[in-house]
């Protein structure tokens, strides 16, 4: 899961970060609403945690305007957290509200409620005798935890939501590494050897030559 935050003081969006990677997630981070702007156009984020009050676009035209032109879930912080304000968010097209201070674990469960929203991106997936529970971020086969880093486990929740369709190196990049990732290095492709090897026999995930990658 790739997500975006938006929040202008630097110490706060750098815990944020880094909570959130943490967790699991490929974050990056902006702080102020032109940055942002930026960064929803360059790419598709799962989820944009916003903060309302940013300096130069305001919070709300960055909400207006990814909502409009992109699939990101919004979830907006900010310090009003009063019902008018909670309204006015999700007016602008925000999908959630959160009102600060906040615990961190209620950030992370909102952030992956919002990223399931989709129907076709249920919490847990099984495919054969491998198990995928995105909400707790673990996978098993047969029964058995696989220790998987938080990359393995990013390419194998993008191909279990794919749905036996083709996903692309590229798409792979883009949603499970972070904005320092290099798009000509060979990331993906060992990630890819290193779950194969974890997973184990039979072989589940498929190369697709000239493609991607399928489970």
């Amino acid at each position: 899961m790739r997500v975006l935050v938006v929040e202008d003081h630097v110490a706060v969006a750098t815990r944020i970060g880094e909570g959130l990677r943490d967790a699991g997630m490929a974050v990056d981070v902006v702080h102020d609403g032109l940055a942002a702007l930026a960064a929803g156009a360059a790419v598709d984020y799962d989820v944009v945690v916003l903060d309302r009050d940013l300096p130069g676009v305001h919070g709300d035209r960055v909400c207006r305007e990814l909502a409009g032109s992109s699939r990101s879930r919004i979830l907006m912080l900010t310090a009003a957290a009063g019902v008018d304000d909670r309204v006015d968010g999700l007016q602008l097209g925000a999908d959630d509200y959160l009102g600060k201070p906040f615990a961190f674990q209620e950030l992370i469960a909102r952030i992956r409620t919002l990223a399931r929203r989709e129907p076709s991106q249920p919490a847990v997936v099984t495919r054969g005798d491998l198990t995928i529970d995105r909400a707790r971020h673990r996978a098993t086969r047969r029964g058995e935890s696989l220790p998987l880093t938080r990359k393995e486990f990013g390419v194998l929740e993008q191909l279990a939501a794919a749905d036996g369709a083709t996903v692309s190196a590229e798409h792979l990049l883009e949603h499970v590494w972070d904005a320092n990732a290099d798009p000509f290095s060979n990331a993906v492709a060992v990630t890819i050897a290193r779950l194969r090897r974890k997973i184990g026999e039979p072989p589940l995930i498929e190369t697709v030559v000239g493609v991607g990658y399928r489970l």
